[in-house]
């Protein structure tokens, strides 16, 4: 029974396409596992939306994965792991795992000063999941938040290192720079794509902080020690479902991925 779980897929959903980024995390971390990706596009962004819509949408995303018995999931999207990750838990009998956890443990070993900045939706940085994050390990930390709400539609144009990315980043991000900072969490899976305008903007000696490459070191670690990593060499199996639109999925997906996503599937939830 054990080598069939441990042939079971990693399930990752997000509210659109932002958590490719993670998946492409996943791929390098973990090249045997199996994966299935939930993109809702059709009610994308949950950045705007309600904690009570936010929780209602990530508990459908995940029975939808558990419909493809997943051996644990990944919720690749900020919003959710900063309102609802709980609620999930509660719900739901696979191992999940957030953003917010492994991008605030990763920010405090790397940051020397204890001057850490949090970027992310509007929905991210009102629940201050990552403060709270970062104070409950550290309560000598200082961290300074700022919402960035037009870096997703930027990364989704292709415009990430356009020059209206470096204005839109330097405006952004003159006030974290102001107090020194240095660390930054990418708090949202689209960020990485505009990873090289905001080193620019917030300065080479700043690091950046992925969240999503965390969360990846975060599920071979778990993997490893339930004795559930994917052993078997040869072809992995890679499934992406949408909720709308997947032509503009998977033409999006390669700029998000770096690679071919294949067919991709629209499903209905």
């Amino acid at each position: 029974m054990t080598e069939e779980r441990r042939k079971k897929r990693i399930g990752v959903f997000d509210s659109g396409i932002g958590g490719l980024t993670v998946v492409g995390a996943l791929l390098e971390q973990l090249p045997r596992e199996n994966i299935v990706y939930f993109g809702d596009t059709a009610r994308v962004p949950y950045g705007t939306k309600s904690v009570e819509v936010v929780s209602r949408y990530a508990r459908e995303d995940a029975a939808l994965l558990l419909s493809y018995d997943v051996k644990m999931i990944v919720v690749a999207c900020n919003t959710v792991s900063s309102v609802a990750i709980n609620v999930l838990r509660k719900h739901v009998d696979v191992p999940i795992i957030g953003m917010i956890e492994p991008g605030a443990r990763a920010a405090l070993t790397v940051s020397k000063k204890k001057r850490i900045g949090v970027i992310g939706t509007m929905a991210t940085i009102s629940s201050n999941a990552y403060p709270k994050a970062l104070l409950s390990n550290n309560p000598d930390v200082n961290v300074y938040s700022q919402a960035c709400p037009l870096f997703v539609p930027l990364a989704e144009e292709g415009w990430g290192e356009h020059r209206v990315a470096e204005i839109i980043a330097r405006e952004y991000l003159q006030e974290l720079v102001k107090e020194k900072i240095d660390t930054l969490i990418l708090g949202c899976t689209h960020y990485p794509i505009l990873k090289k305008t905001i080193q620019r903007a917030v300065g080479e000696d700043v690091v950046l902080i992925d969240s999503g490459r965390s969360a990846a070191a975060l599920v071979e670690r778990y993997l490893k020690q339930h004795d559930l990593l994917n052993q078997q060499n040869g072809q992995t199996e890679h499934l992406f479902l949408v909720s709308d639109v997947p032509q503009k999925f998977e033409e999006l997906g390669r700029r998000f991925l770096g690679r071919s996503l294949g067919e991709v599937k629209k499903v209905e939830l």
